[in-house]
C-alpha cells in the first residue's frame, strides 16, 4: 500500500489527509510524536512496530515543525483522536464494525454507550485484557480470538505505548480486522475519564502544554525531560544532512 509520507529521522511520517487513505485493504495506523520517538530509540522492537507501520501519522506539533525544519516539508497534526474520529464517521456512514482492545471494563462501558448515542449504526464489540506488563501465550490467545470472532472493519487498540504498537505488529496477520489503529489515550478521552483539552488549545498548537498542567506528576517527564532531548536529535540531524 502506497501512502504520501516525509522522511523524518527513519520513519515514514504520513504526509496526507485522511481521506486520503484507503481503508479498504488490510492497514496498521499507528501514531509518532516526540515521546515515542524517544522511546523508540531505546526500544528496537517499538523501532521496528512503528517503521514497519502503514500509515504512521504525526501526533504532536513537535513533529510537524521538526518536519518542516528538516526538509522545508508542511504537513497536518493527525492525532489518534482525529483518526479515531474520522473511522467512526466512516463506518458509521457505511453501517459498520469496530472493536476496542484495552483498557478497563468501566471505561469500555462508558465508551459502548456513547458510541450507541452519538454512531447508533455502528456495531461495537470490546475486550478488557488483563493489566500487566506484558502478554503471554494464553492472554495473547484470548485477545486475538476475541476479536477474530466480531471480525471488525476496524479494531482500535489502547494498551498505552510502546505496548500496543509492538503488540498490534506483532499480531496484525493473525487479526482478522481491516484497520488496525493504535491510540492510546484516545480511550480515556472518548469515553470522558479523562478530558482532552479544548480545540482551542489543539489549534494553538498547545495541547501538550495544557496535558502537562493537568497531569504534572503523569506528564513531566514527557515533555520535560524528553523534549529537550527530541530537539538535540533533530539538530544533529539538520547539522549532518
Amino acid at each position: 500500500m502506497a501512502h504520501k509520507t516525509a522522511s523524518f529521522l527513519s520513519y515514514p511520517v504520513y504526509s496526507g489527509n485522511l481521506n486520503q487513505i484507503n481503508f479498504t485493504n488490510k492497514t496498521l495506523i499507528n501514531t509518532i510524536n516526540q515521546y515515542s520517538f524517544c522511546i523508540a530509540q531505546k526500544d528496537k522492537e517499538f523501532k521496528q512496530a512503528l517503521q514497519q507501520s502503514d500509515v504512521l501519522l504525526p501526533d504532536g506539533i513537535a513533529i510537524t515543525l521538526s518536519v518542516k525544519f528538516l526538509t522545508g516539508k508542511k504537513i497536518n497534526k493527525i492525532a489518534g483522536a482525529d483518526v479515531h474520529q474520522y473511522l467512526l464517521n466512516h463506518y458509521n456512514n457505511i453501517a459498520g464494525t469496530c472493536f476496542y482492545l484495552g483498557s478497563s471494563e468501566k471505561t469500555l462501558a462508558k465508551i459502548v454507550a456513547r458510541l450507541h448515542n452519538e454512531y447508533p449504526n455502528l456495531k461495537v464489540g470490546t475486550y478488557s485484557p488483563p493489566y500487566k506488563a506484558q502478554f503471554n501465550d494464553e492472554d495473547n490467545h484470548k485477545m486475538i480470538e476475541a476479536v477474530n470472532k466480531f471480525k471488525p472493519d476496524v479494531l482500535f487498540i489502547g494498551l498505552t505505548a510502546p505496548k500496543q504498537e509492538k503488540w498490534a505488529f506483532a499480531h496484525k496477520n493473525e487479526l482478522n480486522a481491516t484497520t488496525i489503529c493504535a491510540i492510546g489515550a484516545v480511550f480515556d478521552f472518548y469515553a470522558g475519564t479523562i478530558p482532552r483539552p479544548s480545540k482551542f488549545w489543539i489549534n494553538l498548537g498547545l495541547e501538550w502544554f495544557i496535558r502537562l498542567i493537568k497531569e504534572p506528576k503523569r506528564m513531566w517527564k514527557r515533555y520535560l525531560y524528553y523534549g529537550p532531548i527530541f530537539i538535540a536529535s533533530v539538530i544533529k540531524q539538520k547539522i549532518f544532512l
